[in-house]
């Protein structure tokens, strides 16, 4: 009998009533390839994880002239899962064991059930994710990491083609970096303020914006120049292992509340010359064990901005109103077509906090678009803007 196991495996960003499992997975080390093993025993963790949840098994048997000539059995599993960490890790000899708990829901249960809006191409602009501490790099492989970083992801996002994406790589959204997004001497400067502005002066509904935290070598003396350091490691006694922790900021350009925070981790072997030294997501970065780390950080984050603006509305700012005409500064490149419907909110503050974030308040009315342009369009109100005190900035959503 032949058994075949196939599972789907998903990292979404919202679960709804998650069950938290621990799962094991076991690989060979070969030829003292330690990281790669455990790559391999993680992911048969996640097998196992998934398995434990929702396995499916089915049976084929095949027949001829009433023998049986071959039995397949098919096993199974579709999950979501989120948060998955390794708890435990034990070699012996070169068996590696790694167990991994994390919380797993069915697949496609997520909380977020995108309407229409999911079908805009929202725009997100993504500024520099500089590092907490540049004494890290010292090497021209990381150095410039804090750009090369959101340069990258630009290209992620924009493979997708989901959305609109504005790359901003040298703008640092954040004056003291080791409390990003906050600072208690000035919360505004480090939240608020700048991202609104930052949004309204690159037409973006979303900003996307993070700091390296950790970028450093396990073991800095590994690399000395020395014979003996040279000998350890060829025979693989020094830890030439390097770190990379970076936390991603998604927020709301129109009020400058987070709406997605997450930090992302792995380290893997480095090397500082030839295998990817060429530059951070240079031609030959994936050449390297720690640039495939990374490259796979990378994209994960890309999914996590994909997935977080995927639940959020579609919101366009309005340029102008004359009587029930209107508008928006959105158009054809985000999707919107003659005809879309649009809640027209009033963005108001209160003379008492003009510095808080802008509420928004339904007036009530829609917007049907009659014209629409690349970059703009325009469109009706059943009513007179004076009459509801409809103005420029004022906001017009598809939810």
């Amino acid at each position: 009998m032949k058994i075949l196991i196939s599972v789907l495996l998903a990292l979404v960003p919202t679960l709804s009533l998650a069950t938290v499992l621990e799962g094991v997975g076991h690989a060979t080390i070969q030829e003292n390839n330690l990281d790669k093993a455990r790559a391999e025993a993680r992911k048969a963790a996640m097998r196992d994880l998934a398995l434990q949840y929702d396995a499916r098994i089915s049976a084929r048997d095949e027949m001829e002239n009433g023998e049986l000539v071959t039995s397949t059995t098919e096993m199974s599993a579709v999950a979501d899962i989120r948060n998955a960490t390794v708890v435990d890790e034990y070699r012996s000899g070169n068996l590696l064991r790694v167990t991994v708990r994390g919380e797993l829901s069915e697949a496609g249960s997520e909380n977020c059930k995108a309407g229409k809006a999911s079908g805009l191409r929202k725009r997100v602009a993504v500024t520099g994710f500089p590092m907490v501490d540049t004494a890290q790099g010292g090497n021209r492989s990381v150095d410039d990491a804090g750009e090369k970083l959101p340069q990258a992801l630009v290209a992620r996002l924009q493979q997708r083609g989901n959305m609109q994406v504005l790359g901003s790589s040298r703008l640092q959204l954040f004056e003291r970096l080791p409390d990003a997004p906050t600072s208690r001497s000035n919360k505004a400067a480090n939240q608020l303020t700048n991202v609104v502005q930052v949004a309204r002066e690159l037409g973006a509904q979303f900003v996307v914006s993070g700091v390296i935290r950790d970028i450093g070598l396990a073991d800095p003396t590994a690399w000395g120049s020395s014979i003996v350091d040279k000998m350890q490691r060829g025979i693989g006694f020094s830890d030439t292992e390097r770190r990379f922790e970076v936390e991603m900021m998604v927020f709301d350009g129109f009020s400058g509340a987070a709406v997605h925070r997450q930090r992302f981790v792995t380290s893997a072997d480095w090397e500082p010359d030839g295998n990817g030294s060429g530059g951070f997501d240079s031609a030959g970065f994936e050449k390297s064990e720690w640039g495939q780390a990374v490259s796979q950080v990378m994209d994960q984050m890309a999914m996590e901005v994909s997935s977080t603006l995927n639940c959020q509305p579609f919101m366009a700012r309005i340029a102008r109103v004359d009587g029930n005409k209107v508008t928006l500064e959105s158009g054809a490149t985000a999707g919107l077509r003659p005809g879309d419907e649009l809640a027209v909110y009033r963005s108001q503050r209160y003379f008492d906090a003009l510095g808080a974030t802008p509420e928004l308040k339904d007036a009530g009315v829609s917007l049907t678009l009659d014209n629409v342009h690349p970059d703009f369009s325009n469109g009706t109100m059943p009513s007179d803007g004076r009459q509801i005190n409809i103005q420029r900035d004022d906001i017009a959503i598809i939810w």
